[in-house]
């Protein structure tokens, strides 16, 4: 379960402060996919990386499964962030020189994995989302909807209980971004995931279990489509 309270976020550009997150409230039981969507510049990317861990609030608390996500040293909230989360953002960032296996392995060797146990469960993960026959493949010799996918099995390789996404189906056709979506959709539920979604896609975030949208700060319920 994620439980959010009072999530603040201000930046300070000179004289200039901007209160980008006023008090944020959000709970998202285990297992539930949420989208999350707004206005362009209203803050949904800082949001995520907030609920990720990627950057510190000002002010408030995000909870994953029962423990504080900045509790501790750095070292101990980098390995909370990296053991607990997943990240699929709009662009796949995979490494040019690496193998579609060794880029979704990548984050279990950083954990400490030994390379055949990391590669055993990339192949795993790559499998699922349909990738068993490209594991050898660079990612320029993939589809744009191949990179996501290979973006998506790294995600799920250290077996986090949250996936976060940030416009995943963003740079893809409109095809290939609901084939994309209908593959989180099921790997969510066989694993009973809980899932954030940021998304401009209307109709993608109207599947999902419940839609927010961020207003002035704040996180609003969507009445259902």
């Amino acid at each position: 379960m994620l439980i959010v309270e009072k999530l603040w976020k201000r930046y300070t550009i000179g004289e200039t402060t901007l209160e980008i997150l006023k008090g944020a409230d959000l709970e998202v039981p285990t297992g539930q996919f949420i989208s999350i969507v707004g206005a362009s510049g209203t803050g949904k990317s800082t949001l995520l990386h907030l609920l990720g861990g990627i950057d510190r609030p000002d002010q408030g608390t995000v909870l994953v499964d029962g423990t504080s996500l900045f509790e501790g040293s750095p070292k101990q909230i980098a390995r909370r962030r990296n053991s607990q989360i997943g990240f699929v953002f709009q662009f796949h960032h995979l490494l040019p020189e690496f193998t579609t296996l060794e880029n979704a392995a990548l984050p279990r060797r950083i954990m400490g994995a030994s390379e055949r146990e990391a590669n055993s469960i990339a192949e795993e993960r790559l499998t699922e989302v349909g990738l068993s026959e490209r594991l050898d493949h660079l990612p320029t010799q993939l589809s744009g909807g191949e990179r996501q996918r290979v973006a998506i099995a790294r995600a799920l390789v250290n077996e986090p209980s949250l996936l976060l996404m940030d416009e995943p189906t963003g740079n893809l056709d409109p095809k290939t971004g609901d084939r994309l979506f209908d593959l989180i959709t099921n790997l969510q539920k066989e694993q009973n995931l809980t899932v954030i979604m940021v998304t401009h896609n209307h109709e993608l975030a109207d599947k999902t279990d419940a839609c927010y949208e961020l207003v002035d700060g704040k996180l609003v319920l969507q009445p259902p489509a």
